[in-house]
């Protein structure tokens, strides 16, 4: 293979992991054998199924919980008050927009037994929100458009938001407060003995013990396991300051934490490629009350819920970004609606297998189609131009 070829391949795979292609091929993969071969395709996943949702689902919400924590650090997005403040109220209507619809949904179709769904259309897909979003907004000046650092910021609170509703309404059995708060505080002193006492630097330790400790601790008091690593955010060796979200080198730190997520980048693309093979494996007869639901969940409820809370801060006195405007705000909040990844992690732990979580699934499925409706909307709207950032008054 010439230098050419190589430089071919390397750039074609770097492009799938930097935007979360795996994830599509495992899910077209799955959704594709389980139409053509149901039995083999849930013979397949049945013995996988547990591996991947509750162990290796871990490091994805890890890396999840590794944005949250460093976007509180100071210069971060959410250290600010006055910074995070209209997304934060911009992320509440987010998440309660999709529940509200969803749950009247549940009413108008006499459909009860979906309730427990509520909060699938509530979540936004980060990866693929800001992939749609940076073909619609140009970056500024060298720098992210405000617009893009505004969902993000939004997506990023809904993660943590996700987080909690996770832990709260979805538990994976009766809760048992000995193990799980145990464990917790056990892998929390253990990680700081290893970070102020010993002044280990190397992530692999707090994986291996207070992680592991944290995972059972999780998956014996009742908890989703897949959460379990979140504590450990909090707990690795860290920078003292954030330098904007994925800006150039908001990766690249010589801390633990980065180091961390520097490593574990590819693996979780990988991990997340058989996470949509294992879970978007439905059979398209499963279209029914879940899947509207969602969807409009998603599709309606995200830009209302977003556009709604947003006006009623700036009624309060907040602000939009210098150079973003209600148009932006507009196409901002329908590509939130994107769900996908968390969506159809909650579509799982929400319903047993069976008729009711494929019905959901498909909507998580569906939320895909909200990409090139906001990129028809943004060219209606005139949105993705440069923005007006008025310029400096020179000093007297």
């Amino acid at each position: 293979m010439g230098a050419s070829s190589k430089s071919f391949v390397g750039t074609s795979i770097r492009f799938l992991l930097e935007n979360s292609m795996f994830l599509i091929f495992g899910a077209l993969a799955g959704l594709l054998w389980a139409n053509f071969d149901a039995a083999s395709y849930h013979n397949i996943t049945h013995h996988i199924h547990f591996a991947v949702n509750d162990v290796f689902m871990a490091f994805f919400f890890l890396i999840a919980g590794k944005e949250i924590r460093e976007a509180m650090l100071p210069g971060g997005a959410l250290s600010s008050g006055k910074t995070a403040a209209l997304p934060l109220l911009a992320t509440s209507g987010g998440m309660a927009g999709p529940a509200v619809i969803y749950l009247i949904g549940c009413a108008v179709l006499n459909t009860p037994e979906l309730h427990r769904g509520w909060a699938i259309p509530t979540a936004t897909d980060i990866a693929f929100s800001y992939l749609v979003a940076r073909l619609i907004f140009p970056r500024v000046g060298g720098k992210t458009h405000p617009a893009i650092v505004f969902l993000l910021l939004l997506a990023i609170a809904d993660d943590a938001g996700g987080l909690i509703i996770l832990a709260i309404f979805y538990p994976t059995g009766e809760m048992n407060l000995l193990y799980l708060l145990g464990g917790i505080v056990a892998s929390i002193g253990i990680a700081q003995v290893f970070w102020r006492v010993l002044k280990w630097t190397s992530f692999w330790p707090y994986l291996l013990v207070p992680g592991v400790i944290s995972w059972f601790a999780f998956h014996s008091g009742g908890i989703h396991p897949a959460l379990a690593l979140v504590p450990l955010a909090w707990c690795l060796p860290h920078t003292h300051s954030d330098v904007g979200l994925w800006e150039v080198g908001e990766s690249n730190g010589a801390d633990t934490l980065n180091q961390m997520e520097h490593w574990w980048k590819t693996p979780v693309e990988i991990i997340l490629g058989f996470f949509g093979f294992v879970n978007a494996g439905v059979e398209l007869s499963a279209l029914g009350a879940g899947t509207a639901l969602v969807a409009c969940g998603l599709l309606f409820g995200k830009p209302i819920g977003i556009v709604f809370m947003t006006k009623v801060g700036q009624f309060l006195g907040l602000s939009l970004p210098v150079g973003m405007n209600g148009k932006d705000l507009v196409v901002v909040g329908l590509t939130a609606g994107i769900g996908f990844t968390v969506a159809l992690f909650v579509s799982v732990v929400a319903f047993p297998a069976g008729e009711l979580q494929d019905s959901v699934k498909m909507g998580a499925l569906f939320s895909f189609g909200v990409a090139p409706i906001a990129l028809i909307l943004a060219r209606v709207l005139g949105v993705g131009k440069k923005p007006e950032i008025p310029a400096e008054e020179p000093s007297a």
